[in-house]
């Protein structure tokens, strides 16, 4: 690769404060970034346990005015967002806490970033139309380990008008603190564990396959991969174990962190498909990533035998990982195919046209047409490697 007149803008992540009980430092993180009045934007079912409970009462004990906002659906909408931003302008909030998995963090970002832009939603899509000095402070505390939205510099909306997913990105959507806390993660049922990990290895696989040169990003893939192999049979397996939910903690902003480089065609069709179907994105990610593997084989061969020997395979080649890959899957439980999760090919040519024009097909190591697509997600939906 000749790097000679190579130029990009490489950005790695915010302030962390990793480790269990970490929790307990909320008011102060909120604080620090000048917040007197969080507003804590989190999903239904977060909202009805005690963790957040705990979090509200710790902040209003610090003198903190919090309040909660939970109207945010598996794949945040458009509407999420709106009634969010309407809800912080209605309470005089002046900062946002991003609690829960990566939805509820997608949507407390694009919350934080619109409120005050006095623009259209979508306007706000584009980042040369917003101003970052109206944007409020986020305080991101991740309670799955899979997106690492809490380190990424963009939010996925669903458009529910035009049944697709839009990307918000803008630098300033990093949140300037994260807490990363494992006793958050303890309670996640094993499916939700094992299909959000998953999440954090599908980030991990296409930013290392990425044809562009960035060689941190390579390197956090590489050992993000690692840190999933290791950790998540684990942390699936015995839900208490700190160091596994630990470690799966890390690994997903490790996988946020390195898909800066670019993600691929996994992600391409999950998002088309979670447009669709509004099916869970991580469990999207774990059925499609052999069939994309297969798909791409002929261009990142090398990658994959890199990859194989830094995971210490048996076979240290393609087959090694893409054995590895389903071997990992039924560990886990994951479904083999789309058609076990309940879906058809009545929409193939729709989802070939939308996953072509998905910002991440534009990294996929083969360029990829709308046909291609539609028969990829035609060989997820049927099994066929």
């Amino acid at each position: 690769m000749d790097i000679t007149s190579y130029s990009m803008n490489w950005h790695y992540p915010t302030l962390m404060r990793v480790g269990p009980g970490r929790i307990s430092e909320l008011p102060k993180a909120c604080k620090q970034l000048g917040m007197k009045a969080p507003l804590l934007v989190t999903d239904p079912g977060l909202a009805a346990l005690p963790m957040v409970d705990a979090a509200i009462q710790s902040c209003r004990d610090a003198g903190l005015q919090a309040a909660v906002f939970s109207d945010v659906k598996g794949n945040p909408s458009s509407a999420n967002v709106l009634n969010g931003a309407a809800a912080l302008k209605a309470g005089n909030h002046d900062g946002v806490i991003a609690f829960g998995g990566g939805s509820a963090i997608d949507a407390a970002k694009a919350i934080a970033l619109f409120a005050y832009q006095g623009i259209d939603l979508w306007d706000a899509f584009k980042p040369s139309n917003v101003d970052a000095s109206k944007m409020l402070p986020v305080v991101a505390v991740p309670t799955t380990a899979g997106t690492g939205s809490e380190v990424g510099q963009a939010s996925v909306i669903t458009d529910e008008e035009n049944h697709a997913k839009r990307l918000m990105f803008h630098a300033k959507l990093v949140p300037g603190i994260v807490i990363l806390d494992p006793e958050l993660t303890i309670g996640l049922p094993p499916k939700m564990t094992a299909a959000t990990g998953m999440d954090a290895l599908a980030h991990c696989l296409e930013a290392f396959c990425v044809p562009l040169f960035h060689p941190m990003a390579e390197g956090i893939a590489l050992e993000g991969m690692r840190l999933v192999k290791e950790n998540l049979p684990r942390a699936t397996r015995q839900g208490t174990d700190i160091d596994a939910r630990m470690q799966m903690l890390v690994a997903s902003t490790m996988g946020c962190t390195a898909f800066q480089r670019g993600l691929g065609a996994i992600h391409a069709l999950s998002h088309s498909l979670g447009a669709v179907y509004d099916a869970h994105h991580g469990t999207l990610n774990a059925i499609v990533m052999p069939y994309v593997l297969q798909t791409n084989r002929s261009a990142i061969e090398p990658e994959m035998e890199r990859a194989a020997r830094y995971l210490g395979l048996p076979k240290q080649n393609f087959d090694g990982m893409l054995d590895w890959v389903l071997d990992l899957r039924q560990e886990l439980d994951i479904p083999n195919t789309l058609a076990d999760i309940g879906i058809d090919d009545a929409q193939a040519e729709t989802l070939g046209a939308m996953s072509v024009k998905d910002p991440s097909a534009g990294t996929n190591p083969i360029k990829l047409d709308a046909a291609q697509y539609q028969q990829l997600f035609l060989n997820a939906l049927q099994g066929k490697l």
